[in-house]
């Protein structure tokens, strides 16, 4: 069924900055999205919102299950996860790292060893999973965040920037993941990045946010500083006008 997330005038200042300015736009269940846009444009502080971790100065979000209205409650945060740049671990192996969402769960081992393992298979880490998680390298950290994010199977999965600063080789292995997931169309995926290649190459949609506002690619040149994402060449792609209610 999956959680559809409407959003309706979104705003966001931090003092006298704005961030966001009346922001609107539907991200449809099932579906991934990238967001690209310039540092300080207000990706995260979108992510975080849509996350439930922060408030809208003004405006509206909406989480819609079914057609029907979801409170925003307990049950709702737990099928929502955002996984942010700098990855917390605990200090136990990476097996049970990757399992304690579902510990705080309930779930007993035997539930869900094998999804488990299919996951550390996925983002490279079977053979470390008897290794403490404090040991791994920072790209090792990452895909083990991206992981535990997934092995709790929720029907919003937040991706702030996950691949940036990484090498090549532990991009590759987190894109598959991403890849992997997005095929199964059970997780709604909203991710932000500065590489218009890897939005092309993963999402079903690509959004930016450019002067507080949500925009939808719309295939004329992209204008401005968004012109120096990577894989980003002048005429290539572009930005329509900011989303307004009921559009999308």
């Amino acid at each position: 069924m999956g959680i559809t997330i409407d959003i309706s005038g979104l705003a966001k200042s931090y003092g006298d900055l704005p961030v966001l300015r009346g922001c609107s736009f539907t991200f449809q269940a099932n579906q991934t999205y990238a967001i690209l846009g310039v540092n300080g444009a207000g990706k995260s502080t979108l992510l975080r919102i849509l996350a439930l971790l922060e408030n809208p100065d003004t405006g509206e979000v909406s989480y819609l299950e079914g057609g029907r209205p979801h409170r925003k409650n307990q049950e709702l945060k737990r099928k929502i996860t955002l996984v942010l740049p700098q990855v917390g671990v605990f200090n136990t192996t990476v097996f049970q790292n990757v399992t304690y969402g579902l510990k705080i769960r309930g779930l007993h081992k035997r539930d869900y060893k094998v999804r488990v393992e299919r996951l550390l298979d996925l983002v490279g880490l079977t053979e470390k999973r008897e290794q403490k998680a404090m040991t791994l390298s920072s790209g090792q950290i990452r895909r083990l965040g991206l992981a535990r994010a997934m092995v709790i199977e929720p029907e919003v999965l937040l991706l702030d920037e996950p691949t940036a600063s990484l090498d090549p080789g532990n991009t590759k292995i987190i894109e598959t993941a991403i890849r992997d997931l997005r095929d199964q169309r059970k997780t709604s995926i909203i991710m932000s990045t500065h590489d218009f290649t890897q939005a092309r190459q993963l999402a079903d949609s690509i959004l930016a946010v450019e002067q507080g506002q949500i925009m939808e690619w719309s295939g004329a040149p992209f204008s401005g500083a968004l012109l120096s994402s990577p894989g980003l060449g002048e005429g290539e792609a572009g930005l329509g006008s900011p989303m307004k209610k009921g559009e999308r």
